[in-house]
């Protein structure tokens, strides 16, 4: 029974994104996509139904995501963008989420950059830990040496569940990473099921997802896909109509998932968004003017540099292109790896040659440039115009605002980072342009521009008419709030450092209380006076104390109650002991020496030992005699003196100039530059917009024309539709209903509803003993092969899992009458023929293509018929109907052969016969 329910991004939903399902496969949770919603939108606040407070958008799907992570068994993540895997790293880390992962190495790479670029820019300009740190704090004051002092967290402030940077990689570093078309048969719970990635288009490493189980078919989990050909990667595998339409192993799935959020939407044709896309960078630069474009840090970017730089070289441009990300070199570095997952004209650019073969331009001398120009893609991706910066700062100590470039700057929602801190300046500028490539999520800021552009445009130039739109000149007053981190100064800073002193005060004062507690635990203590049998770890302790005693000059100092003091130790590396541990600045704790008394002691009548074997003990001058520890073995040796002794003559080798300089070297490695104190503030600024916008579809995704060509060709028995508004997933519905051919069954779950198809089924395992393994006769069906097996169930005790064996030798009989009929005498025995079962369903296509490679014309003669052989030539000889065979589909499971017997009509056979699996008992 296969279970699906939507955790996020379902259909019938205002808000499709982010993308997260649960899929059951009988006992197995199978998680499909972990998106991360945007953080920061603006205006958050939603009052609860209830009117007890308020709620945000992302609590309900973070609740229910921490609810089942613990139980999911496994996690498949189809793209690399944050919609789509923004969240796991936070999920891996903090709710449990340590189920098997898996994905193409693309989307590991770039999901990895896309994550650390969200959490970089949110943590550097806000307190995400603030509860756990004052929790912290209140239980052991601890985070009192913290070097940034945060402003208090409001009440009705969101939890937002954003991780670090060591956990993304800790998170990213754990997924598997598989290639496409290669099935990965998995074990565990998960045992039974195959899966099989591949490519969707839309991003680099996209994935359409092929799960086969045993029990309930084969599920297809295709979302966000683009079956046009770009200039960084190729379309989808699923439609390729050069290639005869749908891929075969991805076709009549039993369960078919896929997206409709582009099912109303025209999309203009890709040369036309081009074009309107550099002619309005080349006009905004060529008048000294400057745009903005804000973009994601890894997967759609590539697009836009790969365009970008294609047109600088063609119109010879010297502007500067300025791209504003943490981790943009190191995600160009990771694509630079990856060229063997290119496509479109970057892989035949990608090694400098040209369309006939030949090697175009000359290549660069080996050591002229980096190691990275001497890697696979270094040419088609060098990027030469473009520069990175980390931050705003570093770009305008570069540029001027007044010069003209163009800058691309993350997210592309504009609620954090760069792009929202450009956009409060850049928008005051007249004749700057802020070109958006995608609507962004809703509720952002980016959603607010769209919707501000495509409500001024005529009806047919709106974006979903197939137009290109123009742009506007935006107006009016806006307020941004605008999160920053601010260095602490006059009375702050004077405060913070007070309350880090007296925590560190407090700390000293906690340290001190524990030692000096320690310390009279350890004077106070009885002491058995036992022979050389005595405790180990004791002796130890003590014959360490009295070594440090004879080897340093101490000086002790006794207060007057008798209370021991700490003791200044000056070490002696010529009479050193090398069982010592001589480690400078190393707090030792030490046993007390001082002469004293204690308890009452004038009941004691004999100093020595007495006969009962118990007596008192006074600490005196110290003393103790050294015991060697023997095992069976012999004495026993101690191999860290040797370690320190050899650390001390490679000291002693090494001058005093090499000495210093090892000193400072692991000085400035333990001691890294500490920040200075600061503090997050939030600022509202009202901007006056003055500039212009523009928005112009470089999404990269299917239109409303593509998915409903593309679904009824894949022709599922079922199918659910996800990530979609209510009129775009009614449309689809509508649509696949005026096809006969095409399913009914067809499900549009809102988020939390669950959808069962199918019947729980029961699986149990078992072990086909060698013997039985030797006698089936197995006929490959796709990727499986297929065999008829008979025996009996037995069990054995070295075994938990029971063996079927052969069964004994007996003769089926077809009914019961055949044992008492009467043998004629002289008469053979009855032979019963052995039973056969052909797995597989009947293509004509697919038998027309076979047909024609071993030499035999046939031709399609209205539906459900396949002329074969001599009539398909339209010949008017004599024999044209004797070499003439017809195929007829009559029904569901139900093929005719109909001719005389020739040699085609065998030939037609065994082609039908290779089409199937052929079981034989």
């Amino acid at each position: 029974m296969i279970t699906f329910t939507p955790l996020s991004g379902a259909a019938r939903s205002s808000r499709t994104v982010p993308l997260a399902y649960l899929l059951q496969v009988d006992d197995i949770r199978i998680l499909l996509d972990c998106g991360s919603p945007d953080w920061n939108p603006e205006n958050i606040e939603t009052q609860s139904e209830s009117g007890n407070g308020v709620i945000y958008p992302w609590q309900e799907y973070c609740d229910i995501v921490r609810k089942h992570a613990p139980e999911v068994d496994l996690v498949l993540l189809s793209h690399g963008d944050l919609v789509h895997s923004g969240l796991y790293a936070y999920a891996y880390c903090h709710w449990d989420l340590r189920a098997p992962c898996y994905t193409t190495l693309p989307v590991q790479a770039m999901a990895r950059i896309a994550t650390m670029e969200d959490v970089e820019g949110i943590r550097d300009e806000q307190e995400v830990d603030v509860e756990e740190e004052e929790s912290n704090e209140s239980a052991a004051a601890e985070g009192a040496g913290s070097s940034e002092s945060h402003s208090p967290k409001l009440k009705n402030e969101p939890k937002k569940f954003v991780a670090t940077v060591q956990e993304v990689h800790e998170a990213f570093d754990a997924v598997n990473t598989l290639r496409y078309s290669q099935p990965t048969h998995l074990q565990g719970k998960c045992q039974g099921l195959t899966i099989t990635p591949f490519a969707a288009g839309h991003t680099l490493g996209g994935t359409i997802w092929k799960i086969r189980s045993p029990s309930a078919g084969t599920i297809v989990y295709a979302v966000n896909l683009n079956h046009m050909r770009e200039r960084h990667i190729d379309g989808t595998v699923l439609y390729r109509p050069a290639a005869g339409g749908v891929f075969e192993p991805l076709a009549r799935p039993d369960l078919f998932i896929t997206d409709a959020d582009r099912v109303n939407v025209v999309t203009s044709r890709r040369k036309d968004r081009d074009a309107a896309l550099i002619d309005a960078i080349s006009a905004t630069l060529s008048s000294r003017s400057s745009l903005l474009l804000p973009c994601d840090s890894s997967t759609r970017l590539l697009e836009l540099l790969v365009l970008l730089d294609q047109h600088w070289k063609y119109a010879d441009f010297r502007f500067p292109i300025c791209l504003l990300s943490r981790n943009g070199r190191e995600m160009l570095t990771f694509v630079r790896s990856m060229m063997e997952w290119l496509g479109g004209t970057v892989s035949k650019e990608d090694v400098g040659v040209d369309g006939s073969g030949r090697t175009g331009g000359t290549r660069r001398r080996r050591g002229d440039d980096d190691a990275d120009d001497e890697a696979l893609g270094a040419f088609a991706l060098r990027f030469k115009f473009l520069e990175f910066f980390p931050s705003p700062q570093s770009l305008l100590q570069t540029y001027s605002s007044k010069e003209p470039k163009l800058i691309l700057a993350v997210p592309a929602s504009l609620s954090h980072g760069p792009s929202r801190l450009l956009f409060s300046d850049f928008a005051v500028v007249p004749d700057n342009v802020v070109l958006l490539t995608s609507r962004g999520e809703e509720g952002t800021l980016g959603r607010i521009l769209f919707d501000k552009w495509n409500n001024s445009q005529r009806g047919d130039d709106k974006w979903d008419k197939g137009r290109i739109g123009s742009n506007v000149m935006m107006d009016g007053a806006m307020t941004l709030k605008i999160s920053s981190k601010v260095a602490l100064q006059g009375a702050e800073l004077e405060a913070f450092l007070a309350k880090e002193k007296a925590a560190k005060d407090r700390e000293a004062a906690h340290q001190a209380s524990m030692a000096r507690n320690q310390r009279i635990l350890e004077a106070d203590e009885d002491e058995s006076d036992e022979d050389s049998d005595s405790d180990s770890d004791e002796e130890d302790e003590v014959e360490r104390a009295l070594d440090e005693s004879q080897m340093d000059t101490d000086e002790i100092s006794n207060t007057g109650n008798g209370s021991p003091r700490k003791r200044k130790i000056t070490k002696n590396e010529d009479d050193a002991d090398w069982g010592l541990d001589i480690d400078e600045g190393l707090t030792k704790q030490l046993l007390s020496f001082d002469i004293y008394l204690k308890g009452n002691v004038s009941k004691a009548t004999s100093f020595f030992k007495s006969a009962g074997g118990q007596t008192h003990r006074f600490r005196m001058f110290p003393y103790v005699e050294k015991k060697r520890r023997v095992d069976e073995y012999g004495e026993t040796i101690d191999v860290g003196m040797w370690l320190r002794k050899g650390k001390v003559l490679e000291n002693e080798a090494e001058d005093d100039a090499t000495r210093e300089a090892r000193r400072n070297q692991a000085e400035g490695e333990t001691e890294a530059p500490r920040e200075p104190p600061s503090k997050f503030v939030t600022s509202e600024v009202e901007i006056q917009l003055a500039c212009r916008l523009l928005f112009v579809d470089m999404e990269g995704l299917n239109d409303g024309r593509a998915v409903k060509m593309i679904v009824p060709q894949v022709n599922p028995r079922k199918m659910i539709i996800v990530h979609a508004q209510a009129a775009a997933a009614d449309a689809l519905i509508d649509s696949c209903a005026n096809i006969r051919s095409m399913t009914r069954d067809i499900y549009a779950p809102s988020v939390g509803e669950t959808v069962q198809i199918g019947q729980h089924t029961n699986s149990f395992s078992i072990s086909l003993s060698d013997e039985l393994l030797s006698t089936i006769k197995m006929s490959r069906f796709e990727d499986n092969e297929v065999g008829y097996v008979t025996g009996r169930v037995t069990s054995h005790f070295s075994s938990t899992i029971p063996i079927l064996e052969p069964s004994g030798p007996t003769i089926p009989t077809p009914n019961a009458n055949v044992l008492h009929a009467p043998r004629i005498l002289g008469s053979r025995p009855i032979q019963i023929l052995p039973r056969s079962t052909m797995i597989g369903e009947l293509k004509l296509t697919a038998l027309k293509s076979r047909l024609a490679s071993v030499g035999v014309q046939a031709e399609l003669v209205g539906e459900g018929v396949l002329i074969c052989g001599a009539g398909a030539r339209r010949d008017e000889s004599s024999n044209s109907i004797q070499d003439t065979v017809a195929v007829r589909k009559t029904g569901r499971g139900r093929v005719e052969l109909e001719g005389n017997v020739s040699d085609i009509y065998y030939v037609v056979r065994k082609e039908i016969y290779n089409l199937h699996a052929l079981v034989a008992t």
